[in-house]
């Protein structure tokens, strides 16, 4: 495929998994600075990575969701936790996600991860509200 072929299957893909209004929204923020990012990512991750035939879009949302808690990455990671529902993921398969990352990437990174993601499940009405007691380790 060639690099317009790439970006343009990388915009489906982008917008398929994180919505197009959110991916809209970004590519029309972009200012002349950042419009190279924007374009890079779609083409590169979206594009050549994330339409790979070796791993379904959950386990990338999965494998996703532990790299950026790992990164400390919240703002990501709240666009990823989205993107995680859109392909399937279940609160419960993100819950033992952020599970296992506490183990491999430390509690108080998985405790940061799991205030962003519960936050987001409670926004997209994926859960119920929290008790308030998650504040703490």
């Amino acid at each position: 495929m060639n690099d317009k072929t790439m970006f343009e299957t990388g915009m489906q893909t982008r917008r398929e998994v994180l919505g197009a209004e959110h991916v809209d929204r970004s590519l029309a923020q972009a200012s002349d600075f950042s419009r190279p990012l924007q374009e890079l990512v779609t083409e590169y991750c979206w594009g050549t990575v994330w339409s790979r035939p070796g791993l379904d879009r959950r386990t990338r949302s999965l494998i996703n969701i532990a790299m950026l808690t790992a990164l400390g990455r919240r703002h990501e990671l709240t666009i990823h936790v989205r993107g995680a529902l859109t392909n399937g993921v279940t609160p419960e398969e993100i819950q033992e996600a952020l599970l296992q990352t506490a183990i491999y990437c430390g509690v108080p990174a998985a405790m940061d991860a799991q205030r962003t993601a519960e936050a987001v499940l409670i926004e997209q009405e994926a859960i119920a509200g929290g008790n308030g007691r998650g504040d703490t380790a």
